[in-house]
């Protein structure tokens, strides 16, 4: 019997990591591959359609993205051919031979200035160019393919590759006291997690078809904490000697700007998929075991 193809943009990230690292428990139902720069270079437009000749897959999960932030405002271009123009492409490639396509988007979409959690329907306003291109692709893949899935994500981390956790862990060890932003709201996210929960919606797809109402789900852990919050549960969890001091983001400045309140409400997807969101710190235990602190 064949199975279907699963195809994993962004392997060497964090998600796309996390997939691959999962992968082996859903062996007996797809075939995957998982996929770098090196065999699908986003940034070159013209090698995503044959691309798709090649592979015809089912299912396409875009995990790739241009991530960085603070380049982004220099870099205009590059980032939104990545997360727009391939995202553009990649949609429409998977309408034509009715593949299913999830892509992976950002808190960044928003504003910030909300004061309560943000729904799928709240208006979009990225205040930087990163953000700007992730919303540009959003709207693309729904236009090329009105089947799309789009999931928005936030403060992403694990064991694998850069991220806060790692980077407060290495800082908190070589110094005495670091300065964390304490102004800056929102919810961290484990990729092992949202992995899980993209497998989850994969193997809900028959059945998805008729009962889904939106294009769009937020996903991340449970909990709403402040950057600081996070660095203070580090550190207290890892047992690391290091003292953790709140700072306001006025005196860190970045050539970005950030939201100060990047909450996202998550009852669409608890709803739609029937999948527990685990708690923030629960998970963060979890990677630090993982890194073995614990």
């Amino acid at each position: 019997m064949i199975k279907p193809l699963i195809i994993v943009t962004g392997k060497n990230g964090q998600l796309g990591h996390a997939l691959e690292i999962l992968s082996p428990k859903f062996l007996s139902s797809f075939d995957f591959l998982f996929v770098d720069r090196n065999q699908l270079d986003l940034s070159q437009s013209e090698t995503i359609g044959p691309f798709f000749e090649k592979y015809h897959p089912q299912y396409f999960i875009n995990c790739a993205a241009y991530t960085a932030v603070d380049k982004a405002e220099t870099e205009k271009e590059l980032a939104y051919t990545v997360n727009a123009t391939a995202v553009r492409l990649m949609a429409k490639e998977c309408a034509k031979i009715n593949c299913r396509f999830i892509t992976v988007s950002t808190d960044y979409v928003f504003d910030g200035t909300a004061s309560k959690p943000y729904t799928e329907s709240d208006t979009t306003n990225p205040l930087n160019e990163y953000g700007f291109t992730k919303l540009k692709g959003e709207q693309l893949a729904i236009e090329n393919n009105p089947q799309s899935i789009i999931i928005r994500t936030s403060w992403v981390y694990s064991a694998h590759g850069n991220n806060f956790v790692k980077t407060m862990l290495r800082l908190m060890k070589e110094c005495e006291e670091i300065k964390v932003v304490n102004d800056q709201i929102g919810s961290p996210t484990y990729a092992n997690d949202l992995a899980e929960a993209i497998m989850e919606i994969i193997l809900q797809f028959p059945t998805l078809d008729s009962r889904l109402l939106t294009n769009i789900f937020h996903f991340s852990n449970d909990g709403i904490i402040s950057w600081y919050d996070f660095a203070v549960a580090i550190q207290s969890l890892s047992g690391l000697n290091c003292k953790v001091l709140p700072i306001p983001s006025s005196a860190y400045p970045t050539p970005a700007k950030r939201a100060m309140y990047s909450v996202m409400d998550k009852q669409n997807f608890i709803n739609q998929f029937h999948i527990p969101l685990k708690d923030w710190k629960e998970s963060l235990h979890e990677c630090l075991k993982e890194l073995g602190y614990l």
